[in-house]
């Protein structure tokens, strides 16, 4: 659903009409011996390259969620701006196309975190891995010993014994190993349907709001008035608002097109988007709009 009613425009202002915040606090990461160690330092060796990987995708969900959090913030101050121009129709639009934006913003943060969901079945894979590791190594250092021991002392009664460890590390190597061949498999599938599913309704429902924020634009006048005639006045207040309302009903009919059966898939009209179309004609149920207001500073919407 969108993030709005009608406007974005935050309703804490002071008296001159700016917007009355809170800075931000940035707290600086002390310095320490440890923060300069890799965190695959310690890792055995099987599990290195997938602790690698865990800690590039934390990164890469962190970057997602601050891109969102900046749309937010952006939307906020586009409305804002188009108020402070004294035209109405520079106003409407540009407060309706914040609340696109906003909601795109609101897209963006959804897929960081369904990356982090993804990156859970990951860190399956990692743990099993470690939990492997001590048993490859313990199968290589009985083996080890045994070889050292028939060089130096080959009728040594040890060996017997050593001999039957390692039946039975081998034989516990083998359960460890077919274990983590099958949680690779599983969580490697599980980790990037999701992220690849993500990805596609991410691109679909910012196609859609992309798509009515042009038609939003369409309705901006935007022909030359030469020096002393008067501006046309603004009739399409109401359209914008049904452009709002037309976007949240193609949001929330949204499906994943070309991913379900077809009998699933032939009631998703459209192509792209998968939008179902929309009769842009009908009445605006105001009683159903949710007043919201953007709280910029934390990058979320309060209900009003």
């Amino acid at each position: 659903m969108l993030n709005r009613a009608l406007s974005i425009r935050s309703q804490n202002r002071s008296s001159t009409g700016t917007t009355t915040s809170t800075p931000s606090q940035h707290h600086r990461k002390p310095f320490s011996f440890p923060s300069l160690r890799s965190p695959t330092f310690t890792q055995p060796d099987l599990s290195k390259r997938l602790t690698r990987l865990l800690k590039s995708s934390s990164s890469l969900t962190s970057h997602h969620e601050s891109a969102a959090k900046e749309r937010l913030s952006i939307a906020t101050q586009l409305s804002e701006w188009g108020e402070a121009t004294q035209d109405d129709s520079v106003s409407d639009i540009s407060d309706k196309i914040g609340v696109l934006l906003s909601e795109i913003g609101e897209q963006e943060d959804n897929y960081a975190h369904a990356l982090d969901d993804a990156r859970a079945a990951l860190k399956v894979i990692r743990n099993t891995e470690r939990s492997v590791q001590p048993t490859r190594e313990g199968k290589k250092k009985i083996g080890d010993e045994i070889a050292k021991l028939k060089s130096r002392e080959p009728q040594s009664t040890k060996l017997v014994v050593l001999e039957q460890e390692l039946v039975r590390a081998e034989a516990e190597g083998l359960v460890a190993e077919a274990q983590l061949s099958n949680v690779t498999r599983q969580k490697l599938k599980e980790a990037y349907q999701a992220e690849f599913l993500a990805t596609i309704e991410r691109a679909d429902k910012q196609i859609i709001l992309a798509r009515h924020g042009l038609r939003l634009l369409e309705l901006l006048d935007d022909t030359p008035v030469v020096p002393g005639d008067v501006k046309p006045a603004y009739h399409h207040a109401g359209q914008a608002r049904q452009i709002l309302n037309d976007a949240e009903d193609d949001l929330r009919d949204w499906r994943p097109s070309g991913l379900l059966g077809e009998e699933e898939d032939s009631k998703v009209s459209g192509s792209g988007a998968a939008v179902p179309q929309v009769d842009k004609g009908k009445e605006v149920d105001r009683g159903s709009m949710t007043e919201t207001v953007v709280n910029v500073g934390n990058g979320t919407a309060a209900a009003n």
